[in-house]
């Protein structure tokens, strides 16, 4: 009862994967990366487990086609799964075993490859594909976004699809984007203005960690604005400063669209 992509950005050789399905928080069981190794996801009657010896083989060297058919080869109850990898250099497989629930199908080609699973149609994985490959230039997280759009598009899994994830590592050694909707009516649009609202702000987090002296002057903002916001607005929920002062932007924040968003709207942790 899922679909998803794991696929990797030639331009800046960034990983990723998305996924969605009727299942409560498919993203924390399923989807899995790891910056210079790859990106995972492991799906059908679901062995989160699986995840990590696909990551491990690929950091100790194993293109995604041999790390996959080793694990296929010992794993215990392999014919239940399903599972889809790229690796760093944007090497693909994917497996579908012949216990895999309902309609399974899986594509996989260079940079990107695709599974789902009790599919409403059986083009879904390769629609996802399609529209993975058809925005090339764009940012990773913005065709991740749209692979997922384009399977439910297709048909989607039989079910209503609740719950929606997005996971990208870049250079950093933690997960750059890790996004989820976790139970929701329609958690692939959610999902997709979460990634609108993110997006703007996700550099001024790595800048935060690796470069903190940076950040000093937003830092020097926040704690000003926690001391002085005015009665009736939350303390430090604006970051921004206009003509008007810090508190009339403030409380004008909540009428923000997600496009909107900018580094300097972002929380202070």
């Amino acid at each position: 009862m899922t679909f998803s992509l794991v696929g990797r950005c030639e331009r800046t050789g960034a990983v990723g994967a998305v996924i969605a399905s009727a299942s409560m928080a498919v993203a924390a069981r399923c989807a899995a990366v790891r910056a210079g190794v790859g990106a995972v996801c492991s799906q059908s009657t679901t062995d989160p487990r699986l995840r990590e010896e696909l990551l491990d083989a690929m950091a100790a060297g194993g293109a995604a086609r041999d790390a996959l058919a080793a694990l296929v080869d010992r794993t215990a109850d392999i014919a239940y799964r399903q599972l889809a990898v790229v690796d760093a250099a944007g090497g693909t497989a994917s497996y579908s075993g012949e216990l895999a629930l309902g309609e399974a199908a899986d594509i996989h080609a260079a940079g990107a490859a695709a599974a789902g699973n009790l599919l409403a149609d059986r083009g879904v994985p390769a629609a996802m594909l399609a529209a993975f490959d058809d925005r090339a230039g764009d940012d990773l997280g913005a065709r991740l976004i749209a692979a997922l759009r384009a399977g439910l598009a297709a048909g989607g899994e039989v079910s209503p699809v609740r719950s929606a994830g997005m996971v990208i590592a870049e250079s950093q050694p933690w997960p750059v984007t890790d996004l989820r909707v976790d139970w929701h009516d329609d958690p692939v649009g959610q999902l997709a203005e979460l990634w609108q609202i993110w997006q703007p702000q996700a550099a001024s987090y790595i800048s935060r960690a690796l470069r903190p002296s940076e950040m000093a002057g937003l830092s020097a903002v926040c704690k000003s604005l926690a001391t002085t916001a005015p009665f009736g607005v939350p303390r430090g929920f604006g970051l921004l400063a206009g003509p008007n002062g810090p508190h009339a932007v403030t409380a004008r924040r909540a009428q923000l669209r997600p496009q909107q968003a900018s580094p300097l709207n972002a929380g202070t942790d």
